[in-house]
């Protein structure tokens, strides 16, 4: 028996009016996803992947769905960052993430990514910063787009400060937003550099080559830095220590694969995987299938619908959905054949509402379908309506892990 999880970023939403009360899984043309659901083994409920008091982060998110305890494996963004990039973390040695971002003249935080900003130009616009800012004890990193990374070294600073998610706030002024103290003096020494490396990068990067030749296309500048999810090393148990099984991550984005590398999965890079709609969807898949003929289980991550969501854009998103259904269960379904050797499950890692342009905590649609399994009756369909009637309820913890292992 092989296992696989098919997890659409962001995927879940709310009714929307311009829908006809619909949500965007209702309404895309997911003809992969109808066919799983209608094949008679299909069972369906929700899962409470972001729980109080863990942030509304998809770091925090996709651990719940591997089913790591947050209590013991849960540090932040930036280490798992940092284990992409295959960064070991010493003792006296913090890691953050490092978004850019599009700040506006009047103060505000208008774009979290930077515009998407392109990878060379993310480079560039890295560099600069590290040559200006860094030293023996602030070093940046170049990610993927606008996910970056910054480590400081040091037994002074904490990670006990308090920071703002930038994709929670499309528009809002960054004064009040940037990092603050939580009242020590290592907070308040910590937090003080990290507000004066963000303000000072306004000025450095605002007339920066990258720059005004994204605006000369029109496109918005990635003008400021911004430092969040602060952390040292995790702990993490191995995944074949929890469940068993070798598994696998496909993923574009350095925290699913920070995740993977830490938990002693096989990560597979995937070249032209962007972590936005201009993805390679088929790659991804095919190398999918290729990675259940080494391991038992593979975690197919995709990103796009994510980031279209926190953009506000409702045709992206249906667009989103409808190619990670065509690109990329429909490629693995057709490379892979037919579902009598496999178990999977389907489902987002939190849902980003278009309306409100953020994650939120509110439990996620997930489907279920095994070898040999009778599915839910009543005629259920793959969306936020009908997967809380299955039979399978709400599940919590390492509860999709169980499931779809048992």
């Amino acid at each position: 028996m092989k296992y696989a999880i098919f997890l659409g970023d962001g995927m879940a939403d709310d009714p929307i009016e311009s829908l006809s009360g619909r949500t965007p899984l209702q309404a895309a043309a997911t003809p992969n996803l109808d066919r799983m659901a209608r094949g008679g083994r299909a069972r369906f409920g929700t899962f409470l992947s972001l729980p109080e008091p863990f942030p509304t982060s998809s770091d925090a998110a996709n651990l719940s769905v591997l089913g790591y305890d947050l209590s013991e494996s849960y540090q932040g963004r930036g280490p798992l960052e940092a284990a992409s990039q295959g960064i070991v973390l010493e003792p006296d040695e913090i890691a953050l993430r490092c978004n850019l971002v599009t700040a506006s003249d009047d103060g505000r935080l208008v774009d979290y990514s930077g515009g998407q900003i392109r990878q060379d130009e993310a480079a560039a616009l890295i560099e600069t910063v590290q040559k200006s800012f860094g030293s023996d004890a602030v070093r940046f990193h170049t990610g993927v787009s606008y996910r970056n990374l910054l480590i400081l070294k040091g037994e002074s600073f904490t990670t006990d400060f308090h920071y703002e998610k930038p994709d929670d706030h499309p528009g809002d002024p960054y004064a009040d937003l940037l990092p603050r103290s939580t009242g020590s003096a290592e907070s308040e020494g910590t937090a003080s550099l990290l507000r004066s490396l963000t303000l000072n990068s306004l000025n450095l990067l605002g007339d920066h080559p990258a720059n005004r030749a994204r605006e000369s296309r029109g496109e918005r500048p990635a003008n400021m830095i911004w430092l969040w999810s602060a952390g040292r090393k995790p702990r993490m148990r191995s995944f074949s220590d929890l469940y068993g099984k070798q598994g696998a991550i496909v993923s574009a984005v350095d925290v699913i694969k920070g995740i993977g590398r830490l938990a002693g999965m096989e990560v597979v890079e995937v070249e032209g995987a962007t972590g936005y709609i201009d993805t390679n969807y088929e790659g991804k898949a095919r190398a999918a299938v290729d990675a259940l003929g080494r391991n038992d289980f593979v975690y197919l991550h995709v990103e796009a619908p994510d980031e279209v969501s926190h953009a506000g854009d409702l045709d992206l998103k249906l667009r989103a959905i409808e190619d990670f259904d065509r690109r990329v269960i429909g490629t693995f379904l057709e490379a892979f054949g037919d579902l009598d050797d496999l178990a999977c499950a389907v489902l987002p890692d939190h849902p980003v509402p278009v309306a409100l342009r953020k994650h939120t905590r509110t439990p996620v649609p997930v489907m279920f379908v095994h070898p040999g399994a009778r599915g839910d009756a009543g005629g259920l369909l793959y969306n936020e309506i009908d997967a809380p009637k299955g039979s399978v309820g709400r599940l919590e913890g390492d509860g999709v892990m169980r499931t779809l292992f048992g």
